[in-house]
């Protein structure tokens, strides 16, 4: 056929040819252009190696994510360190990339830790996967780096969450056991109404840690929640002095167990149990004494005498006291109970 064309023709054909041999190279240059064009602009740090395992591309996310700009022909990885989870070092030359290259196969469900020049670090999931051509023949690998840095904080947060919650779970059932053993009465009606109380006290002092995300809880707020049911509507019976101090868990839980067994006590016999009954309270901290909690009663029935029966609210705010390393005295006084608490430590 070719025999039956005219030299003008066979120039014709070569043209063509070459004509489209230039278009389909435009197009796979242009084809090529776009594809890194969208890796340019994904979030995700996304680069490629040759099969010696020598980077060839990087995306602008491989910056942010390194804390530098990679090199082209540099090996394994864009990183600077490498860090299994445990702190291990990791060799670029043993990193997933590497072991992808290797042994011609993605690697996934590995986790590492990535630190920057500047010292930070980055915890992250890496899915290397090698590049075949038409033949299968290796030619490369691309990568992809998932920061996870967000995710595995929490999951810290949760883990010592989870551990506080079990330790105050266990002390709060251990001080509901001892409230239980030397709750004394001599009716069940009674019994029920004092462990119910006591109950209570605990109970508001564990919402105020939960509000707080169980960093503690303000003593202003514990005071006024522990003597709401007894003031009156004009604000007098009941006087509140004192900066709002903020009190770690475990002093805030045994000052409002305190404060609950004084509460009770006066409405029983003291000045809460009359409606001309006022009650003072005022703290201060200093540097001898950090907390110093004063409760003032007067103008209940009068006081003869101390008291000759030693009952749960006693011996429970002693107990307390003395587990805080802390101090109380009482007085008597013809008007009403004069008691001082003080703490040594106050500090979160």
């Amino acid at each position: 056929m070719l025999d039956l064309l005219g030299h003008s023709d066979e120039a014709r054909i070569g043209e063509i040819a070459a004509s489209y041999a230039t278009s389909r190279s435009e197009a796979d240059a242009d084809s090529e252009r776009r594809f890194r064009d969208l890796l340019q602009a994904l979030p995700a740090a996304v680069y490629t190696t040759d099969a010696d395992g020598r980077i060839t591309f990087f995306n602008r996310a491989c910056v942010d994510f390194a804390g530098r700009t990679p090199k082209i022909g540099e090996m394994w990885c864009v990183t600077w360190k490498l860090y299994l989870p445990d702190g291990t070092p990791l060799p670029h030359d043993e990193c997933p990339m590497a072991i992808a290259l290797r042994q011609n196969r993605p690697v996934r469900d590995v986790e590492a830790v990535a630190e920057r020049p500047d010292g930070s670090r980055i915890c992250f999931m890496p899915y290397p996967t090698p590049l075949r051509d038409k033949r299968g023949r290796l030619v490369g690998a691309v990568n992809m780096l998932v920061d996870i840095t967000a995710r595995k904080q929490a999951e810290q947060r949760m883990m010592l969450l989870t551990s506080e919650v079990d330790h105050r779970s266990n002390n709060l059932l251990a001080v509901a056991q001892a409230m239980l053993r030397l709750t004394k009465a001599d009716t069940a009606e009674e019994f029920q109404a004092a462990f119910q109380g006591r109950l209570s006290a605990l109970a508001n002092v564990q919402r105020l840690f939960s509000a707080s995300r169980w960093t503690g809880a303000n003593l202003k707020t514990i005071v006024e929640e522990e003597l709401r049911p007894y003031a009156s509507r004009d604000g007098e019976r009941i006087r509140i002095a004192g900066d709002d101090v903020h009190l770690p868990p475990t002093l805030a839980q045994s000052i409002a167990v305190a404060l609950h067994e004084l509460a009770t006590n006066a409405a029983k016999y003291g000045s809460l149990s009359t409606p001309s009954g006022t009650l003072e309270i005022r703290w201060a901290t200093n540097d001898a004494e950090p907390l110093v909690l004063h409760w003032s009663e007067s103008g209940g029935p009068r006081v003869n005498a101390p008291p000759t029966r030693r009952g749960f609210g006693v011996g429970a705010i002693d107990g307390i006291i003395r587990t805080l390393r802390g101090k109380v005295t009482r007085q008597w006084k013809p008007e009403g109970l004069v008691c001082e608490l003080s703490f040594p430590e106050v500090a979160a």
